[in-house]
C-alpha cells in the first residue's frame, strides 16, 4: 500500500502540467536571486517623463541608470544623473551636473560661471554642445556648494525645475547616472561624461 502511494506521488510530479509549474517556480526563484539584486543595487530602468532635458532626452525615452558607479567614484561635471527630488515627494528627477562640491556657481546675464581652486576668478561654462542654440540660462544666482552638494540643471533651461529653484542637491540623494538609452531604438546610445576643455 505504501509503495503504491509513493508511486502515485512520483507519477503526479511527472505530469507535464506539474513539471511546467515547477519550471515556472524555478524561474521565479532565479529572478529573485539574480535579477532583483541587479535591479536594486546595480542598474535600473528609468523613463523620462518631463521635457526638462530636451534636446538631450525627450519624454518617453527609456534609459538604464548605473547605480553602482557612485559607490566608488564621484560624479563628474556634465554627467546626467537621476536623483530623489528634494521637495519631499520622492519623485525621481533627471538633470545634468553643473557645479561640484566646494565650488561656487554664479549665474549672471545668461552665463554660468564656475569658481574653484583652479579658477579662483571664475570661468564661463561652455555648454554649447548640449544646449539648444540661442538658449540662455535664466536667473541671477550665487551659491557656494558644500562638500556634499552638487548644482544640477536641466538642458531645457526655460522649463526646467532644478537647483536654481530648489537649491543644490545632496550626494546621498543621487540614484545613479544615465548609462544607456535603449528606446527609441533609432537613438540607442551609451552616454559619456561631457568634456569641458577650459575646466
Amino acid at each position: 500500500m505504501e509503495g503504491g502511494f509513493k508511486k502515485n506521488i512520483v507519477s503526479f510530479f511527472r505530469l507535464p502540467a506539474v513539471e511546467f509549474i515547477f519550471d515556472i517556480a524555478k524561474l521565479v526563484v532565479l529572478a529573485i536571486i539574480v535579477v532583483w539584486p541587479i535591479h536594486k543595487f546595480i542598474m535600473q530602468p528609468f523613463i523620462v517623463l518631463q521635457s526638462s532635458m530636451e534636446p538631450s532626452f525627450f519624454e518617453r525615452d527609456y534609459l538604464i541608470i548605473d547605480e553602482i558607479s557612485y559607490r566608488f567614484i564621484v560624479p563628474e561635471r556634465g554627467e546626467v544623473i537621476v536623483f530623489v527630488s528634494p521637495e519631499e515627494n520622492d519623485d525621481k528627477l533627471i538633470k545634468r551636473v553643473v557645479g561640484l562640491p566646494n565650488e561656487k556657481v554664479s549665474i549672471n546675464n545668461g552665463d554660468v560661471i564656475i569658481f574653484n581652486k583652479t579658477h579662483p576668478r571664475g570661468v564661463r561654462l561652455d555648454e554649447s554642445v548640449y544646449l539648444s542654440p540661442g538658449l540662455t540660462t535664466k536667473g541671477e544666482i550665487d551659491v557656494q556648494l558644500k562638500s556634499d552638494e552638487y548644482f544640477v540643471m536641466g538642458d531645457n533651461r526655460s522649463v526646467s525645475l532644478d537647483s536654481r529653484t530648489f537649491g543644490p542637491i545632496k550626494a546621498k540623494s543621487m540614484v545613479g547616472r544615465a548609462l544607456f538609452r535603449l528606446y527609441p531604438f533609432n537613438k540607442i546610445v551609451k552616454f559619456s561624461p561631457q568634456i569641458y576643455p577650459n575646466l
